[in-house]
C-alpha cells in the first residue's frame, strides 16, 4: 500500500490510498473553495447523560446529485469534484459538512472506488483489503489527535438508511468522549468481569455462539453469527477469534482473511431478498440497505469502569439491515424511538438460517 497525503483548495486534507506503489498523486484542486466554516458543537444531555452533537451547517450539504455530478467521482476534465486526480484505488478526505470538527472531533469520507456504479460487495478481495488498511491507518492517525477518544469507521448504505450520495463510500468519526452504546457495553463488560472472577464477557458470548444455531460462516480466523437478542430483522457480527482491541491489533493472518469473509457476507445480504422456499418473497433486484460499523476500544481512560482494561474489549464489526421482508421496512418507532427497546420481527435463528441458505 502507497499513502500520499495532500490538501484540497479550501485547507482540508486528502489521503489516496494505492496498492501500486509506483502511483503518483499530484493532482491539484482547482475549485475556487473559501474555507470550510463549521458550526459542530457538543451538548450533554444532563438526564440521560450521552451527548448530542449540534451542526446547524450540515443542512446545506450535497443531497442526491445526479450521477454526472457526484462530488466522490474523480476529476475528470472540467468536471471538478472532491477527489482531483482522475483515478484513485481508496480516498479519505474531511468532510466538507462535518458532524463533528475542531475541538468537537472530525469526520473522514472513506471513497471504497472509483467507479460510482459499484459497491463494496463488488470489489475483489485486493480492493477489500486496501480499505482494511485505510481504516487501520486512518484510526491510528486520528488517536493521535488530542481531541479525540474514539475512532469508528462506518459505512451507510442505501436512500432507506438516509444516504445522500449513490456513490460506494463510509465515513470515520473521530469522537471527544467514548459514545454511549460503547459505555453500555463496558459496563456490561466490567460487572461481568467482577461477577465471574474475571472471566471476559466477549470471550464468553464468542463462545457461546461458535457451533451454534446462529453462526453464518465461520474460518480458521472469523466468526460470523446473529446475536442471541439480535435488535435488528437481519443483523450479523463479525469477530476476529483471537480478541484484539481495534484495527490495529490484527495480525497478518485475519488480515489476509477479512476479505473474503466480509465480501461474503455482504453478498448474502444482497441476497436475502431474492426468494426461493424460505416465503421472503421477491427483492425486486433492490440491493439490502445496511449499516456496517466497526466497534473499536476507546483510547482515553477508563477509570470509570471498574475493572477493565483497553485490551479487554473485542474489535467486532456489526452489519445489519432495516429491511424486515421485501418491500417492508422497520422503523423505529414507540418502543424504540421512545424507550429504546427494540421488537425484532423476525427470531434470530431464522435470521441466521437465512442467511446460510443463500451461501453462494
Amino acid at each position: 500500500m502507497k499513502k500520499t497525503s495532500t490538501r484540497l483548495a479550501d485547507g482540508r486534507e486528502l489521503i489516496y490510498y494505492d496498492l501500486r506503489d509506483d502511483t503518483v498523486r499530484d493532482a491539484v484542486d482547482r475549485r475556487p473553495l473559501e474555507p470550510t466554516v463549521t458550526t459542530s458543537e457538543i451538548r450533554r444531555d444532563p438526564l440521560l447523560g450521552d451527548a448530542v452533537a449540534v451542526a446547524s451547517h450540515r443542512q446545506g450539504r450535497t443531497y442526491h446529485p445526479p450521477a454526472d455530478e457526484c462530488p466522490l467521482c474523480p476529476t475528470r476534465g472540467e468536471r471538478l469534484t472532491e477527489i482531483p486526480d482522475s483515478s484513485y484505488d481508496v480516498a479519505v478526505f474531511e468532510n466538507r459538512f462535518p458532524s463533528l470538527a475542531g475541538d468537537s472531533g472530525r469526520c473522514e469520507v472513506v471513497c471504497f472506488t472509483s467507479d460510482h456504479d459499484a459497491s463494496f460487495a463488488a470489489l475483489n478481495e485486493e480492493q477489500a483489503r486496501l480499505v482494511l488498511d485505510a481504516w487501520t491507518d486512518r484510526t491510528s492517525e486520528l488517536s493521535h489527535l488530542p481531541s479525540v477518544e474514539q475512532v469508528f469507521c462506518f459505512e451507510n448504505r442505501g436512500a432507506e438508511i438516509g444516504v445522500t450520495l449513490g456513490h460506494p463510500h463510509g465515513q470515520i468519526y473521530a469522537y471527544p468522549f467514548t459514545t454511549p452504546r460503547t459505555a453500555l457495553m463496558l459496563r456490561s463488560l466490567a460487572a461481568h468481569k467482577d461477577a465471574t472472577g474475571g472471566e471476559n464477557l466477549f470471550d464468553a458470548v464468542l463462545a457461546r455462539e461458535l457451533g451454534g444455531e446462529r453462526v453464518v460462516l465461520e474460518t480458521a480466523h472469523w466468526a460470523a453469527f446473529v446475536p442471541y437478542a439480535a435488535h435488528w430483522p437481519y443483523e450479523v457480527h463479525l469477530y476476529p477469534k483471537r480478541r484484539v482491541p481495534d484495527l490495529l491489533g490484527l495480525d497478518e493472518a485475519a488480515r489476509t482473511e477479512f476479505p473474503q469473509v466480509y465480501l461474503e457476507l455482504l453478498r448474502r445480504f444482497d441476497r436475502i431478498f431474492d426468494g426461493g422456499d424460505s416465503g421472503e418473497g421477491t427483492g425486486g433486484g433492490q440491493p439490502t440497505p445496511y449499516i456496517a460499523a466497526w466497534h473499536q476500544a476507546p483510547f482515553g481512560a477508563l477509570e470509570e469502569f471498574d475493572g477493565v482494561v483497553r485490551e479487554d474489549f473485542a474489535l467486532h464489526l456489526e452489519l445489519f439491515t432495516i429491511r424486515r421482508t421485501s418491500g417492508k421496512l422497520k422503523f423505529l418507532a414507540g418502543s424504540e424511538s421512545g424507550m429504546n427497546v427494540f421488537i425484532n420481527d423476525v427470531p434470530p435463528e431464522r435470521a441466521a438460517q437465512r442467511l446460510r441458505e443463500v451461501a453462494s
